[in-house]
């Protein structure tokens, strides 16, 4: 306990103080200013009855569905390619992985220059290129590619380094046996590297899903939910709320969605995958 006492603190003062405060104010009502009042599930009934909600919650899905697969592909491509004998090969781990290290907001406004719609850098190259710009800010399903391309961007780094250390802890003499039996390049990356790094891809996975329920740095700086409310997550919904209209009880009602939802899946798949920890 003497140990486990600091960190129990911060945990407590920074993460269950204010989780169960937001359980509170959620079933109260608040006029901008403090809770008012207690309406008991008034918030979450008003949810279920909000289209904007529903249209968060389904982008929110979207998101996730595209993000984590793609992130957790190129993650191991690169690993695998890394791991290999590449020149250069610890800058490019460095370049690959810089965005993790750099803040949220400033990856974000790298983005920013990447697509925006008038003065980036991806449409002043399709327009030198003779082609068409592309409405990054003013369509919805571009705005929306925009964030993923970005969100690839900043988290394929961490997915890298992860699925690296596991790669580096697969015996050599099992690749040799199976290049003795015949085995080709694809065979030994299907059946040998991709089971062994079974307990990282389950790691990764849960990670990159509360990742993905979690995104807003990168909308609010790059989109702010728009256009319309094609970018629009959970996250941003929950912000505008509680920092906009100041309906913080309405805010807090999102958020412990959010949160139960992430501990939905997380149990889900702490449950369903049997071989967490062990390989294979």
């Amino acid at each position: 306990y003497g140990f486990l006492g600091p960190n129990l603190v911060l945990l407590g003062i920074f993460l269950f103080l204010p989780l169960g405060w937001a359980f509170l104010i959620s079933f109260q009502e608040s006029s901008g200013f403090g809770a008012s009042g207690w309406v008991g599930l008034a918030n979450y009934q008003r949810l279920v009855a909000d289209p904007t909600f529903w249209q968060s919650a389904l982008n929110t899905a979207v998101f996730t569905l595209l993000t984590v697969p793609l992130s957790l592909a190129l993650g191991l491509g690169l690993a695998v390619l890394m791991n290999s004998v590449l020149p250069g090969r610890r800058l490019f781990r460095t370049l690959i992985y810089l965005p993790m290290v750099i803040s949220g907001v400033a990856t974000a406004l790298m983005g920013v220059l990447l697509f925006d719609e008038a003065t980036g850098i991806v449409n002043k190259l399709l327009r030198e290129g003779g082609l068409a710009a592309i409405p990054w800010q003013s369509q919805g399903s571009a705005a929306f590619t925009s964030i993923i391309l970005v969100t690839l961007w900043i988290r394929v780094g961490f997915n890298m380094v992860i699925y690296l250390a596991a790669l580096q802890g697969i015996s050599p003499e099992l690749y040799e046996a199976a290049r003795l039996e015949g085995a080709g390049p694809w065979q030994q990356f299907r059946y040998l590297t991709v089971p062994l790094v079974g307990p990282s891809t389950f790691f990764l996975l849960i990670m990159d899903v509360i990742y993905s329920f979690q995104v807003f740095d990168t909308i609010f700086v790059m989109t702010g939910g728009g256009p319309g409310r094609s970018t629009s997550v959970l996250v941003t919904y929950a912000y505008e709320n509680g920092f906009v209209t100041r309906d913080q009880s309405y805010a807090a009602a999102i958020g412990i969605v959010i949160f139960l939802l992430t501990l939905l899946f997380t149990a889900i798949q702490w449950r369903g995958n049997r071989s967490r920890d062990t390989a294979g």
